[in-house]
């Protein structure tokens, strides 16, 4: 009856985790979708808690109470332009969790004589590659976003060939455990290469290109916890890691396409790299790009009917979306129509625009995407 009662609830935890995404689709929604989505998470973390399985409840409440404090500071602490950095971190969190719960589960098991199933050996190594390299490129990711290290793309000889290496051996590794699953030191092993996996996909990222990786690495974190659901047989755990998994990879997907990159071109850590074929930048655009002064902005402006402004990265470094605001409210004053076109990789994260422009108080209806404005 209570395994019953407890599936019923990821049940419902799941539905409210897919109108929660749904409502995501629209700003005016978001706001709702988020609390419903919280609202499941609160359900599922619930049914979990009344699973046979716990002995005590000390560490678990401990673990609750440290971490909601942590993210209350943060969350009521964090600047709108360092919101990249917090996804990343974010991100790396859940990876990190993930390679802790499985490894874990695996000495478990070990230690009560257990045998490991196939099914938990296979998800025990895939929670293992994957959230490392989450966690590490994550934290890669940060320290770029953040300006600990350069932002710049920082490309090595060898590149290609050594991340090709560390996940061939992290492969590999990950097999020998399914076959010998009570040798813990593999898992450990299959952890540390698929962390400097992490730290080398990331690094000859440049910080332009950002949102993508980001948003791979939201996807790899989500796989990850899907992964450790199977490890856990938690159902909750893994439909909630397979719907962030899924919207990760689509949503890359639709970056990637909007940059004419192709997803293979991210997962081979080429993003940031110079392409040998293919027009320079200067013979795109020679002869297209024209010098203006803010009096010759001015003057076009102010016999323009229809005004599109496309806000890029430079507006949230200069924190210049009050500004914009009132630019936009100016033209408006004189009759001119005006409208915001967001590109989908524009900033350092997804949604990078669309939350600097909700923060100054633009109206959700002036606010388009690429395909709209076009």
């Amino acid at each position: 009856m209570r395994a019953a009662l407890i599936n019923f609830a990821y049940l419902v935890a799941a539905t409210l985790f897919v109108l929660g995404f749904k409502g995501l689709s629209s700003p005016r929604t978001a706001v709702r979708a988020n609390m419903i989505g919280a609202l499941g998470m609160l359900i599922a973390v619930v049914a979990t808690l009344l699973d046979r399985g716990i002995v005590s409840y000390g560490v678990i409440l401990a673990g609750l109470g440290a971490g909601s404090a942590i993210g209350a500071v943060l969350a009521l602490n964090i600047r709108m332009t360092a919101m990249p950095q917090m996804v990343a971190l974010l991100n790396g969190f859940g990876g990190g969790a993930s390679v802790l719960v499985a490894g874990s589960a695996l000495l478990g098991a070990l230690a009560l004589g257990q045998a490991l199933p196939y099914q938990s050996s296979v998800a025990t190594a895939a929670s293992g590659i994957i959230g490392a390299v989450t966690f590490w490129g994550s934290l890669v990711a940060y320290a770029k976003l953040q300006e600990l290290v350069p932002g710049r793309p920082q490309a090595f000889p060898g590149q290609q060939i050594l991340n090709g290496g560390l996940l061939l051996v992290s492969l590999l590794l990950g097999a020998w455990l399914v076959r010998e699953p009570h040798a813990t030191g593999l898992y450990w092993g299959l952890v540390i290469v698929a962390s400097v996996l992490g730290v080398t996909s990331v690094l000859p990222i440049g910080g332009a290109d950002m949102p993508v990786v980001i948003c791979l690495l939201n996807s790899y974190s989500g796989l990850a916890a899907c992964a450790t659901g199977f490890v856990l047989n938690n159902n909750g755990l893994i439909i909630a890691g397979s719907l962030v998994g899924a919207s990760g990879i689509i949503l890359s997907q639709i970056m990637c396409k909007a940059m004419n990159r192709s997803l293979a071109n991210v997962l081979f850590g080429g993003l940031g790299a110079e392409v040998a074929t293919g027009p320079l930048a200067d013979e795109v655009y020679a002869g297209k790009v024209k010098a203006a002064s803010p009096q010759e902005i001015a003057m076009v402006m102010e016999t323009a009917r229809r005004v599109v402004i496309v806000p890029g990265y430079g507006m949230a470094v200069s924190q210049a979306q009050h500004a914009v605001r009132d630019l936009a409210r100016l033209l408006e004053s004189r009759g001119t129509e005006v409208e915001f076109g967001i590109h989908p990789v524009a900033g350092r994260m997804p949604g990078h625009m669309n939350v600097l422009l909700a923060e100054a108080n633009i109206p959700y209806e002036k606010v388009k995407e690429m395909s709209e404005i076009n």
